[in-house]
């Protein structure tokens, strides 16, 4: 019984500290994000490769997962004579939950694999330890740039999904119960609110901080070669979209309330 709750202890203690770790690192990048000299060109090229090599992965993941939530939004209400308000209950769920969390964790563990793989490998190679032996800042000549382009990519791939996803749901809509998809955008339009649409996009910016801290925190953490690199991509994966679960009951919560 003790045994059982030393590891219990131990276990709660080393979360705790990765927690602060990751706390302490994402703190200290954002506050080295504007200081001078600012490295247009890594931003520039870090926001290209979380934003637009997502582009594919984002609209064919929230493409079949509107055409599912219409297929059971439809099958629900159309046992109470109400399939007429398939338009208003998909798009809602596709602005509140749906688009963010599901671009978060698709796309998340992607560039959350990436990140911490890159700098994995920059770790066990020592190219971190040539950058502050050369007197730069590894938070913010590798870590700033990385943060801000998740922070600007998720929520535009999360807007993305959310078009995608509408119009993946009004086909089925169109097709399977026979909605017209003049009648589908009205009732979205009409039941829909910006608030609706504000709550999906501020959600992704707090997943963005998650995948993002977690990533480069397990990046950086790296240690034992080649297979130190694959244990960092793997703990980013886990770790960022366990984060990111949490975080939108959290919000979920949070948001319903205000």
């Amino acid at each position: 019984m003790m045994g059982a709750l030393g590891r219990i202890g131990r276990t709660t203690t080393d979360g705790l500290a990765e927690i602060g770790a990751i706390a302490q690192l994402f703190g200290g990048a954002s506050r080295r994000a504007l200081r001078h000299p600012v490295q247009v060109r890594g931003y520039v090229y870090q926001t290209l490769q979380v934003g637009v090599r997502s582009i594919p992965l984002a609209a064919s993941m929230s493409a079949f997962a509107g055409m599912v939530m219409a297929l059971q939004f439809g099958y629900g209400l159309e046992r109470f004579g109400a399939k007429l308000y398939i338009g208003q209950t998909t798009v809602t769920a596709i602005l509140r939950e749906l688009g963010p969390i599901l671009t978060a964790l698709v796309v998340g563990a992607r560039i959350g694999a990436g990140i911490a793989a890159e700098l994995g490998g920059m770790v066990v190679s020592e190219q971190v330890d040539a950058v502050r032996a050369l007197g730069a800042d590894p938070l913010q000549r590798l870590v700033a740039p990385r943060l801000v382009a998740i922070a600007v990519g998720l929520p535009i791939l999360t807007v993305l999904s959310d078009g995608v996803a509408t119009a993946g749901s009004l086909l089925v809509a169109g097709l399977q119960y026979g909605v017209s998809p003049r009648l589908f955008l009205r009732g979205a339009y009409d039941f829909v609110t910006l608030g609706d649409f504000a709550s999906g996009v501020f959600k992704s910016l707090a997943f963005a901080a998650v995948i993002g801290g977690v990533s480069c925190s397990a990046g950086l953490s790296a240690s034992g070669g080649t297979e130190g690199v694959g244990r960092a991509a793997t703990r980013a994966v886990v770790w960022g979209a366990l984060g990111v679960l949490f975080t939108d009951v959290f919000l979920t919560k949070l948001l319903l309330a205000s």
